[in-house]
Parts: C-alpha cells; structure tokens; sequence
C-alpha cells in the first residue's frame, strides 16, 4: 500500500517557492525552517536527556496540507464526516522530499485505507480477544434492551394506571358520601332522640365502614394484579444492573488489552505500549490521532521528518471548537503527553532542542509518596497545551526512574509556591485523596496581604461558585459550594498584613477570594492580579507552609514544613 508521496509528483517540480524545500536553515534561532516562518511547535521533553524537542508546523507544510484540502474537496464522502486530517513532510534515505497524510480514527468506518498512514500496530495482536469481547458486549447490549422494553413494563404501567384512576374515581365519590353522611347526621341528631338517634347514626357509620371495606378490596386486587408483575420486572431490573457491571469490566479488560498491545516507536528505536507511555490514565482514541499515526510510522520507515500540519474537515465538531480548514495543534489530552517519547532519537538538525530547567526542591520521599516544594510560577500538573507543559509532575517524570507512575494528590495555585503532595502508586494516591476529601489534612498558608485587616483572628465562611463563562474566575455566591477559612493576622508593617491561614475546606481559589471579597476580608493577597490589581508587578504573596497528615502506609504522623520565601 503506497502512503509515501513524492513532494515533486505531489506540488510539481521545484519547492513552493522555488528554495529548496523543507531543509533546515542555519540559524537554530527557531524562527524559520526551509523557506517558511514557523506557525507553532510540536514539542516534548525527551524523557532521556530532559531536553525539550520540537517539530515545527510551517508556512510551507500548510501550503501542502491545502493542497490535500482542495483534493478533499473535490470528494463529497469527506464531507460527511467532521475529523483531524495530517500532514508530514519527511526526507528519505536517498534524500528525497516525499509526505506521508493520516486520519485519525476510522475514515468512513475503516481503519485502512489506500493511500493513508495505516493505525499504529497492537489493535491486530488483539484481534481475536477484541472480536470475542466485542460479541459479549453486543450481547450484553441485546440483552438490556430486552429487559428496558418487556411486555410485562408496559402491561405494569397501564395497569398501574388503570387501578390509580379507579382509587381516584372512587376516592372522589367516598368523599361526597361522606360529606352527605355528615349533613345527615346534624339532621337526624335536630329530629331525632334516644333510640331511634342511635340506630340511625349505626346506620350512616355501616355506611361509612363498608366504603372503607370497598377501598381496601380494590386496594387488594391491584395489589394481587400488580405484585407478581413488580416482582418480575424488580428481578429483571437486577439482571439489568448486574449486566452493566458486566459491561463495563469487559470494556475496561479490553481497554487495558488494546493499550498493553498497542506500541509506539520513536526515532531511537524504543517502543513502548501505551499502558507504559501513560500509566495515568489513557483517554478514549489515544493512539488514533493523526500525529502519533504519522510520526510512528516515520519512525519505523527510516523516515526524517521535517514539518508536521494537523487541520479539520467536514463539518464542525460537536463541541464547535474545530471548523473545516483551519490547523490545530496536538491535542493536550491524547497527543501531547507522547511526544516528547514519538520525537526522541531525531538528530538535533531535524528539531529544536532546548535544555529545560528540571530543578525541584524535594521536601519528603519515601517509597510511597513525595512532597515538594514548588516554586511560585511553576504549574502542579501539565497544562492541556504544549506551551503549559512544564509543571512539578512533569519534571518529576524525568527526574524519577517511576516518574511517569507520579499522581498528584492535589494542586496549588500556579503562583502559590509551597507544599504539593504525589503518591508513587494507586493506592497510595486513593488514601491520600480520601483524606484531603475528609478534611484530615491540616494545611497552613501564609500571607501578605495588599492592605490592613482590622480582625487579629476569626473565620471565613462563604460558598464559592465557578461561572461556566468566566473561568477561572471564582465569586461568593448563594449556588456555590460551602468553603471554610481560619485566619490569624501574624504581623502589619506599614500597609501590609502578613497572615496565616488554615482552610477546612480546599476549594479553587478559596483563600484568594475569602481575602478579596468584602464578604471576608476584603483584602486582597498582594500580588493577585485576579482578584485584587491587575497590573501589580509582585509575585503572589500566598505559600503553603505546612501540611500535617496520616501517612497511608506507615499510619505515622507527618508533619511537612516549607519556610516562607517572602
């Protein structure tokens, strides 16, 4: 199967604007590569050398992935389907421009289609177990649709209906005679005396027994009716449930297959599955997207690329975030955290390579858990975008032999500095996180704050809501969730307050708007260009200094300490 154009066949004789195409120029200033400026950088940290490797997207590579457009256009099947077309321009052993294109996901429902990258290898290994899951599974799907649609729900509820409009008719009608029964009564106790009183009061409460009598017959037979019926569908309800846990386990083993099976290859020639790349949880089509599609497939072919374009076509996605013809990055879900591992072993004049600070304060570390200390700036976890990456659990993952088995526990601030939490396996992690869920963590910040606070101590309760619209934003408001602050003023030197604080509750941004909002202290944390001055040069004067907790193995006492830096 051909997937290996020729740049000459595929744009005619010659580069697109007459240079020679694709070649790297001189100067490693990462501004131009061949004769196109570059657009954006596919890039990873390398997880050998710690350095940061970029691929670049180029005016260049955009021209030919157009030209695949107009192609596109021209064919109304690609139309039909809205998804991620790319474009890699590589250079042969003999030296030759050609371009390799991919899809990700299926194309019209198939995997392999003449003329494209094929899928990364490990999905065929587990044909078989994937094929015979997949029969359980529809199954399992016939099965509960069976149970969703029985005769016997219908036949239940119509039923069900039928007697609840005869309790009501009849319901309706008891109250009238018994309103009637009582009219009676104040006429018979004014006409009547003695004897002839008290028998015909007997006779309106008979009346009135036998209508209670009546009730509780029909009660009776809806229930003689309606209870085999609800014993039948209450048993079909558990076969339901039972075939879900079903369900989702054999998802879940044939998830863990396919991604122990599926291997990707770099240019150093290391494979690794999916399962090792990302131990933290592997996102639905991972592997399926067209960069790691195309640069496996470079990798395994003696292929050097040169440029990489990755753009939609068809109608927009469902989230309306991708439109046809426009160029998108690496995905930060799916792509991202594989491509420092997809472009490592490149010589260095086909990327950018950047040595990157990894350097970290580490507090505590055991065989369980560690606890650093992360500077102010620094991110706890790698951001959805390439240009976000650098975070306290991506140096880890380069610094520690188990790095990429790290889960952090819970996050700071991009600009809080202090105590942040990471457990080495699962386990350790859920007990961790149970405690933090608990509120069984004790936690103390210090801060400035950008004004003068006139309560030496007390505490801060408000319940903090997130707009949908105006993220990260967070504002006291009645629908948000409730968020507990203690406070104890340390110091005041000038306008500042230095104070201390212990959240009992660990919302986003708590501590920032409970000392913002009137409603709290209504001062801001020096330095917040968020909820206080925008246009403050200073850090953000917030440090998280201690952090006591059980620890999950041990059931030892730890008592962390970070001292203040400012």
């Amino acid at each position: 199967m051909t997937v290996l154009y020729p740049l000459s066949n595929l744009m005619g004789s010659g580069s697109l604007s007459g240079e020679q195409p694709g070649k790297q120029a001189d100067d490693q200033s990462g501004k131009q590569v061949g004769d196109g400026a570059v657009t954006y950088w596919y890039e990873g940290i390398c997880p050998q050398q710690g350095k940061l490797l970029q691929l670049p997207r180029t005016l260049e590579i955009e021209a030919i992935a157009r030209h695949w457009m107009q192609e596109l256009a021209g064919d109304r099947l690609y139309a039909q389907e809205g998804k991620m077309y790319g474009i890699l321009l590589v250079e042969t052993p003999s030296g030759e421009l050609s371009v390799l294109k991919a899809f990700s996901g299926l194309l019209q429902g198939q995997s392999y289609v003449e003329g494209w990258v094929p899928p990364i290898a490990g999905r065929d290994r587990v044909a078989l177990e994937e094929a015979l899951t997949l029969e359980q599974l529809n199954a399992i799907k016939q099965e509960i649709l069976t149970l969703e649609h029985l005769p016997e729900r219908q036949q239940g509820f119509a039923l069900s209906q039928q007697f609840e409009q005869r309790l009501q008719e009849l319901a309706l009608y008891h109250r009238q005679r018994k309103e009637d029964r009582q009219h009676q009564r104040q006429i018979l106790m004014e006409i009547l005396q003695g004897e002839s009183l008290v028998a015909a009061l007997e006779q309106l409460d008979d009346q009135s027994r036998r209508d209670g009598l009546e009730r509780r017959r029909l009660k009776s037979q809806r229930d003689a009716v309606l209870e085999p019926l609800q014993h039948y569908i209450e048993q079909a309800d558990i076969r339901m449930r039972e075939l879900k846990r079903q369900r989702k386990t054999l998802s879940r083993q044939l998830q863990a297959q396919m991604h122990a099976a599926y291997s990707l290859t770099n240019f150093a020639g290391n494979s690794l599955s999916l399962q090792q790349l990302m131990p933290s949880g592997i996102p639905t089509g991972t592997g399926d997207c067209c960069a790691p599609k195309l640069l496996h497939y470079a990798a395994t072919h003696a292929l050097k690329p040169l440029a990489m374009a990755e753009f939609w076509w068809g109608p927009p996605s469902v989230t309306g975030d991708k439109v046809q013809g426009e160029f998108y990055g690496a995905c930060g879900d799916r792509c991202q955290p594989l491509m420092g591992f997809l472009l490592s072993g490149l010589p260095s004049a086909n990327l950018q390579v950047a040595p990157i600070d990894l350097s970290l304060s580490i507090l505590y570390e055991d065989q369980w858990l560690i606890a650093v200390n992360k500077p102010t700036g620094l991110l706890s976890v790698p951001g959805r975008y390439s240009h976000s990456q650098d975070s306290v659990l991506s140096r880890l993952q380069h610094l520690k032999p188990d790095g990429n088995q790290l889960l952090a526990v819970h996050r700071l601030d991009q600009d809080t500095s202090g105590i942040l939490l990471l457990a080495r396996d699962q386990e350790t992690h859920r007990q961790l996180s149970q405690q933090f869920e608990q509120r069984r963590v004790y936690k103390v910040y210090e801060a400035i704050l950008a004004g003068l606070v006139t309560q030496a101590a007390g505490v801060i309760e408000l319940p903090l809501w997130s707009d949908p619209g105006d993220r990260p934003y967070q504002k006291v408001d009645p629908r948000g969730k409730p968020s507990i602050t203690r406070f104890q003023v340390l110091s005041q030197v000038g306008n500042l307050t230095r104070i201390e604080f212990i959240p009992e509750t660990g919302r986003t941004h708590q501590l920032r708007v409970h000392a913002a909002d009137l409603g709290g202290l209504g001062v801001a944390v020096w330095g917040d260009r968020l909820y206080g001055d925008p246009t403050t040069p200073h850090r953000l004067h917030l440090h998280a200094r201690e952090l006591k907790f059980r620890h999950p193995q041990t059931s030892q006492e730890l008592h962390l300490k970070a001292a203040t830096p400012f």
